[in-house]
């Protein structure tokens, strides 16, 4: 699998790229004019140091593209040129991203609760505090986070500010300078708020977690303090979430919001010939496809030639030119133009074949090279609305509990996916298991989001039927085919407790009426599988096997009534009895094949998280998985995103 980041990651720290002069191209020529007005004079006291400064930032973050991630990191080394790399990231909203199974170890931000003081900006003479170029930075950056900067009013905050620290502009008044204090701590005070819990109450999204409380934290002392030790732009981006994968989504992001504009999406891929495109077929997307795939890192750059095939030439000859030589940065902000390869014959190769399986891969799709609607319509998403689908899940990452734990199981549903790991006490997590899992149909039977203990395991479980799935699926089935009680291993559970094996016309009734319950015996039938994980809840959703495991192959698997069948539930019964050693495997294996249920309550409670994201990165690739129950849309409205 290709690496996006290894094919289009330009250097974030050169200040010499196409894309950075463009940025001060564009600008107004007066601002400009003015700037080299104040060149003579702009080191000759604070005042004039801070507003060439903040010139900087002006320039830098109000231009196109604001707050995207290579500008950010190349206003930052504007605003103080002895800024190293690193520091500039920092002050961006980057990170080294850790690995797959780490979040960042960073300490938390924490602030002493015995002190409440508003931060002041502005010295002894009324000029702005140097360190307000660093807070007016991160807010400009606030859209590498995900956030919109004009929450925060940066635009308008970046140029008062401008205003007022001009070496010949008057003095501003008392009030004047209360006030936009006032306005600078009111939004740094929301920025922080939005960025460590999000913006938006999970219950009104249909995701009903139960979010542990967080220490007490005191942002206006937090800002306080970081201004007396003058560490404001890092205080505010150590304030950034410390969960899994947040720092990763956060520079995949950042990669994908330097496609927004590349000549590759300037139009849709051309229409397919026919149902399906295959290999050898000509079709006039081909060359289109073929610097898509380059720019995501589906076909390596280096690839070597094929010799005998269009789509090998492309790749082999076009990724040199399109991504490591000088014009990089050109081809992946659009401010350049792409090698039109016209001498390449349009033919949907070999080579495309295997960077479409590595997309398909990368987006949830059957990996098999075929473009079909569904591959062809995942091809013609922009980086633009994979940008807003990474935001929506940064928004997820700040409240889903996901670190609550010592041990967690958590279940995403988009991706199919459950993970079962440890929590270290540095913050670390260290996955255990992970594996395939069937979920909810999306249509009526969708699987809801929380998070609850499991406290159970039943081994050889009876299956107690829902009385909404007897009544609309079970006894029609028995009315039709009378034979399929028997063959099913069902019985009746009358009111009373006692247990019928006859079909009746009056226990079929007694259930229509829910006087009764029908239940399917423990065995190779039974809906549940041999093992049954509980987790109590309102909704009776719960994890356990299945007598069809040959579902576990579909590349999309929402086929359930609500509950979550998993793929390896030996290997998970493992990790929930870790510490009772005891339950050996042979012990568990035994339990789960012995045709009588058996319940036992785990010595210690795990919780498991039903979680949803779109966005997945793993070992610095990104995946993509299908909005199935439409909760992206959801929440996408309710942050005004839409």
């Amino acid at each position: 699998m290709a690496q996006f980041n290894t094919v289009v990651s330009p250097s974030a720290t050169n200040a010499d790229t196409p894309q950075r002069a463009d940025l001060f191209a564009g600008q107004k020529s007066l601002r400009i004019a003015a700037l080299a007005d104040q060149k003579s004079r702009c080191f000759k006291r604070p005042k004039a140091r801070f507003a060439a400064r903040l010139a900087a930032v002006l320039l830098c973050g109000l231009a196109p593209g604001l707050g995207s991630t290579q500008t950010a990191t190349a206003a930052a080394a504007s605003i103080n040129p002895a800024t190293t790399p690193a520091s500039a990231q920092a002050q961006a909203g980057q990170a080294t991203t850790p690995g797959p199974n780490t979040q960042s170890t960073v300490p938390a931000p924490t602030a002493s609760l015995t002190i409440s003081a508003d931060p002041v900006w502005f010295m002894a003479d009324g000029s702005p505090h140097p360190q307000v170029a660093g807070a007016l930075q991160v807010l400009a950056a606030a859209d590498t986070h995900g956030l919109n900067p004009e929450t925060y009013e940066a635009t308008t905050l970046i140029e008062q500010f401008a205003r007022l620290a001009q070496p010949d502009a008057p003095m501003a008044t008392q009030q004047q300078r209360t006030e936009l204090n006032a306005r600078l701590n009111q939004n740094l005070v929301q920025y922080l708020s939005d960025l460590r819990d999000g913006r938006v109450d999970p219950h009104r999204v249909h995701q009903k977690f139960d979010v542990p409380p967080k220490p007490a934290f005191d942002a206006r002392q937090y800002l306080f303090s970081a201004l007396q030790n003058n560490t404001v732009a890092k205080a505010l981006h150590d304030a950034r979430p410390r969960v899994p994968m947040y720092d990763a989504v956060v520079k995949a992001m950042a990669q994908y919001r330097q496609l927004q504009n590349n000549p590759a999406w300037a139009s849709p891929l051309p229409a397919l010939p026919g149902r399906k495109l295959e290999v050898g077929q000509p079709w006039a997307g081909a060359t289109q496809l073929a610097q898509r795939l380059i720019l995501l890192g589906d076909i390596p750059a280096h690839i070597a030639p094929s010799g005998d095939t269009p789509a090998g030439n492309i790749a082999a000859t076009q990724a040199p030119q399109a991504i490591s030589n000088a014009s990089a940065s050109s081809a992946l902000s659009g401010s350049g133009t792409t090698t039109t390869m016209s001498n390449t014959p349009a033919v949907y190769d070999a080579a495309l074949e295997a960077g479409v399986k590595a997309f398909q891969k990368r987006h949830g799709l059957t990996e098999d090279g075929i473009i079909g609607p569904a591959t062809l319509a995942q091809l013609n998403v922009t980086p633009a609305q994979r940008v807003k689908q990474m935001a929506l899940t940064l928004e997820r990452l700040r409240w889903t509990p996901l670190v609550s734990a010592p041990r967690m199981i958590v279940v995403n549903i988009p991706e199919f996916m459950l993970r079962a790991y440890d929590v270290m006490p540095d913050g670390n997590i260290d996955i255990s298991l992970q594996m395939r899992v069937i979920v909810g149909r999306a249509l009526d039977t969708s699987t809801p989001l929380f998070d609850e203990d499991m406290r159970f395991i039943e081994f050889s479980p009876y299956w107690n039927i829902p009385p909404s799935i007897a009544r609309g699926e079970t006894l029609p089935r028995l009315r039709r085919d009378p034979a399929y009680f028997d063959r099913q291993g069902f019985e009746f559970v009358l009111k009373d407790g006692s247990v019928s094996t006859q079909l009746t016309p009056a226990n079929l009734e007694a259930v229509q009426k829910g006087a009764a319950r029908i239940r399917q015996r423990p065995g190779p039938q039974n809906a549940l599988g041999d093992i049954k994980f509980i987790f109590p809840n309102n909704t009776n959703i719960y994890l356990h096997h299945t007598p069809s495991p040959q579902l576990f192959e579909r590349s999309r698997r929402d086929f359930s009534h609500g509950c979550i069948r998993v793929e390896a539930p030996v290997a998970l019964a493992q990790f929930v009895l870790k510490n009772e050693p005891q339950w050996t495997q042979s012990r568990i294996e035994a339990a789960m094949t012995a045709g009588k249920s058996q319940t036992i309550r785990l010595a210690a409670p795990i919780p498991v998280v039903l979680a949803y994201a779109t966005v997945v990165v793993l070992e610095d690739t990104v995946y993509f998985y299908d909005d199935i129950y439409g909760h992206d849309k959801t929440l996408a409205k309710a942050l005004k995103m839409m």
